[in-house]
Order: C-alpha cells, then structure tokens, then sequence
C-alpha cells in the first residue's frame, strides 16, 4: 500500500497527525547496556516534544531560526528534533563524534540560534570557545548537579508551558545536514519540508515499514541515513525506534535479540564486522556441520532466487536469525561502497541485504534494490521520481552519474558559488561515476577525480579493485589511490595505483606484502598495485565510518614527499 503525504506541508504537521492513530503503539526505546532507560508511546513522544517546543519558545526561537543538536543517538535526540519542527525552526544535526574545533567550525559557519549537546561534549566545546554561549542559547544534557555550565542551560529545566505549533510550507528548509566540511570548505546541505516527505514516500513504495516494525538506530543520527529511517520515516509510520547508548557488539546484538529488531540500516564496515563474527561461530563446528552449512545456504539460495522468503530462511538458519532477534526482515546499506561478495553472503543466510545509493545533497536515497530479485553487484533502480543520467560516457558506459527529482537539497548554506557547480539546471552532478545496465539497475565504479588512464586507453577506479584486497588480515585499514591524485605531477603517462595501509604491530611484515603481491597477480596487468605507503595514522573517518579519501590525501601529500612515501611493490609481476 502507498503511502501519500502530500496533504502535509511540513514534517512536523506529518507526525503530529500520525500520532494520533498510532498513539498507543511504541514510538521510542532507549537502552544502555542492558538496562532499559525508558521507552514512549507517540503520544508520550507527542507531550515530551511539545513540552520542550515550549521551552524553545520561552528562549526566544521563532519559525526559521536555526537550531543545532550535537547529541548521540538517544531518545533526547529525536524529542530535541521534533520540537525544533513544532516550533517552526530549522533543524541542523551535527556529528557528535567531531572535535572540539570541527564542532566550532560548523557552528560558526551556521550561527545556530539554539544548541542542544550533551554535557561531556560542551565541557570540551566551551573550552574550545567561551564565548559560544553568548551568541547561542545552549542547552546541556545530563549535567552534573552543581556544575558550571558555563553560561548554559539545563535540557532537563524545561518546564510545561504554552506551545504554539507552527506550520512551515513544502518549500521551506527543514533541516541542514553537512554532507562534509569538517575540515576544509563546509557543505551545509539546505533540504526541504517537501524534500523530506517525498523521500518517505519513495522509501516507503520499497521498504514497505509497517506499524509493528522495530527500527534499530545505530548510525549517528546526523547521518542522512539514520535522519531517514531512523527518525523520520518510523515515526511517521507508526512504527518504533530502538536506541542504544553502548554500542558494544555484545550489547547490540543483546539489544536484536530481546527486542526483536525487524529493520536496521548499516554501513558496509559494520555489515562486514557482522559477518566476521558468523563466521568466527561457523568456523568453530565440526567439520560435518561446516559442509551441512554449506548445503543449506545453497538451498536457502535456490529457494530464494526471485525473492526473499522469510519464514523458510528462519527455518533453515534458526540458529544464527535467533541471534539477532529471529525478526530481522531487512539490512539497508548504504554510504559506501558494498562488497559484491559481502551482500551475497548475507542473502545466502537469508538476511536481504537492500544496497542503495545516495548522497545528502539528494535527501538521502537515490537509488534503492527492491530484492525482486536480490543483485549484489548494483546498487538498485532509481526510486520513484528520480531520474539518472550518465553523462560523457566513455565505450564502455561509464561516466560522470547526474541525478534530478524533488528530493534534491536547495542548495549549500551561504555558498552560491558551490551551488552553482553542484546544482545545475534542476539536475545534481554527484562526482561518482557509474553505469547503467540493460535493466536500468545503477552500477558504481569509482569518483570522477580518484582515477588512472593506463597509456592503452584503460580508465582504472580505484574504489573498484579495492575489494580484491579485502581480505588481508595483517593490515588494519587501507585504502587505494591514483598516486597523481596525492601527489599531483600534471601530466597523464605513467600513472600509479598505490595502496596506502596503516599496518597491524610493528613494521610491515612479509607476510603482508607476500599477500599483497599475491592478490596483485590476480588482476589484469593494468589494475594492479605499483607501489604501497604505510601511513601510522588511523585514517580519517566520517561518522558513519567511511573512510574520508580527499582528507586522507591531503595528511599524505602534507607529511611526505612522494619520493619518500612510495615503496615500489617488487616482485609482483
């Protein structure tokens, strides 16, 4: 059944109303460790919000001022948000995992009206800058009794008052998610009221949430995938969102199992880490009950080649869906590149994994696979109403991947200039280079910059061969460039693709290499690895763990030398 929202002109008034029908069912749960904190119906949701759109208002916010929230993920966040929206103001979710000056960056750069944080986070905060909360009506969780707030508020003060809801128009800019800009030059995303609600809608015509559903919130909430279908879709939907505050495996995967999560969106670093841990069980059988594994994945396969058959997988994999709760339907991906090989796996064990595509200057989602039937190797058909093009495509299909639909951001906050570059003619230029197949499925390959042109003619995607090296174990992260990318030389003969590792211990064993050198061998002469940089730093990260490869660039071209970093990989050939 379709879900329409066209009758709302803005989040909040969606929400409201849709705790109206649904106000006895779960809306919220939030857990640490094992504990339960507390957990709300959407009619409690509705009265916490109201209470603290109230406590907004008595500070002063008005219908578009900007309104900031540096919080985990937790039930906080999401009474935080939804009275941001009652109180017509804008919503701009930053990454609490920032540092101190990242914070300070982006919230000079979005002069917030009001900023709710927690209490660890704005010790460190004012330290950083003391006159934050003179210009800014700060708003401080679960501070110590007698602590000096340092010119701040306690989130917990906010008292019942008058509240006057306020009705924001389809057009208006409803939140401003920073899509990067935690170092150089901030990309402050302006997305719509009407934005937001088309994306449900289209999420919803393939996800198809349901009241009883059970959402479990692990990426940060900032992030536009945990903004989507852990904020804003389940709590129109009716359905409920589980929180929890330790995000240690054992404890979430406690959380799956006692409160039977049905939905859950990851990235491709935790999807990954997940797998480990089946198979660190798996690989402790008996020998026998290995190859009888084995069988039952390829009947589970079979059973399941046009579609996913929940029932049947839960019956041959009682063992491993029990671990998870016995209720998980879906795994949404997204952010990054995933594994072919990774997302196989998973629907072998019957756990559709739903691999999309997007971008924050899109909303969220550009392209979504609707398991009919499951593919691994795209990244899905566009949603409804967006429409893809390839544009320059080389003879091979691939080029520079342009997006249009209604979901589209305005524009980037107090940057025209980049604006104009992204935004052109009603259609978004992504960066990422793709192609379509024979069944307009998208396939991407790799960044329009990231890349080399062999001298046969080749073009060669890094972020496309990287999973050929996956699984080497000696190293703890790595990542493959165009060494021309790092250490530009401005011309187009004899480029390189290096691979820069942080390795694991002390030194770079022969063991590594040997690995390296081996899964070399496996590629055709133009995509291997030329040379390698060992880099002793972790590598920086976005909240939702993807590596940041233009920041990562930048630390190797500013620490050393080409000459002095690049270690030819002899013996490769």
């Amino acid at each position: 059944m379709s879900l329409n929202l066209s009758r709302f002109s803005c989040i909040g008034e969606a929400i409201r109303e849709s705790s109206v029908p649904f106000k006895s069912n779960l809306a919220l749960v939030e857990i640490n460790r094992d504990l339960e904190n507390g957990r709300w119906s959407h009619l409690d949701l509705r009265r916490e919000a109201e209470r603290f759109a109230a406590y907004l208002q008595d500070h002063g916010v008005v219908p578009g001022d900007l309104c900031a929230i540096v919080l985990s993920n937790q039930s906080k966040w999401v009474i935080s948000g939804l009275g941001i929206y009652w109180s017509g103001a804008v919503l701009v979710p930053l990454d609490y995992k920032l540092t101190p000056p990242e914070l300070h960056g982006l919230l000079t750069h979005s002069q917030p009206k009001c900023l709710i944080i927690e209490w660890p986070i704005w010790q460190k905060l004012s330290k950083e800058s003391s006159s934050i909360a003179t210009t800014t009506k700060v708003l401080v969780t679960e501070a110590p009794e007698g602590a000096d707030l340092n010119g701040a508020y306690r989130w917990e003060d906010s008292p019942q008052g008058s509240f006057q809801f306020h009705r924001r128009n389809r057009e208006d800019i409803a939140s401003i998610i920073y899509s990067s800009g935690t170092g150089g030059r901030a990309k402050g995303c302006m997305l719509s009221h009407g934005g937001f609600l088309t994306q449900v809608e289209q999420l919803h015509a393939v996800v198809s949430p349901v009241e009883d559903d059970r959402y479990f919130s692990i990426i940060p909430t900032n992030h536009a995938i945990d903004f989507m279908c852990g904020f804003l879709m389940p709590l129109i939907c009716g359905a409920s969102v589980v929180h929890q505050r330790t995000l240690r495996p054992q404890y979430l995967v406690e959380t799956m199992k006692n409160y039977r999560i049905t939905l859950l969106a990851l990235v491709p670093l935790l999807l990954k880490m997940i797998k480990q841990g089946i198979e660190e069980k798996i690989e402790a059988l008996p020998a026998f009950t290995k190859s009888l594994f084995e069988g039952i994945k390829t009947l589970n396969e079979t059973m399941t080649r046009k579609q996913p058959r929940p029932g049947l997988s839960r019956m041959l994999f009682k063992g491993i869906h029990d671990r998870f709760g016995g209720s998980l339907r879906q795994i949404i991906v997204g952010g990054a590149y995933v594994d072919r090989n990774l997302a196989e796996y998973f629907y072998r064990i019957g756990l559709p994994v739903a691999i999309g595509y997007g971008l924050t200057e899109a909303g969220t989602a550009i392209t979504l696979n609707d398991l009919k039937p499951f593919r691994g190797d795209t990244v899905g058909l566009p949603l409804p109403g967006m429409e893809l093009e390839i544009r320059n495509p080389d003879e091979g299909g691939i080029g520079e991947i342009w997006a249009s639909g209604p979901t589209l951001m305005k524009g980037y906050l107090d940057d025209p200039e980049l604006t104009a570059e992204t935004l052109v003619k009603g259609w978004l230029r992504t960066g990422d280079l793709g192609k379509m197949d024979a069944s307009g499925h998208l396939k991407i390959v790799g960044r329009s910059k990231n890349m080399v042109v062999t001298e046969g003619g080749k073009n060669v995607y890094p972020e496309d061969i990287e999973n050929a090296f996956e699984d080497i174990s000696d190293w703890e992260e790595f990542c493959i460039f165009a060494a021309n990318y790092i250490w530009p030389e401005g011309r187009l003969i004899g480029e390189q693709l290096i691979v820069v590792f942080r390795p694991k211990g002390d030194g770079v064993s022969e063991i590594l290499l040997e690995g390296l050198r081996k899964r070399n061998r496996h590629l055709a002469d133009y995509k291997r690895i030329s040379g390698f940089v060992v880099h002793e730093r972790d590598f920086p990260r976005t909240s939702s763990m993807k590596i940041k490869r233009q920041q990562l660039a930048q630390e190797l071209k500013s620490l050393r030398k080409r000459e002095e970093a690049l270690r030819p990989l002899k013996g490769d050939a």
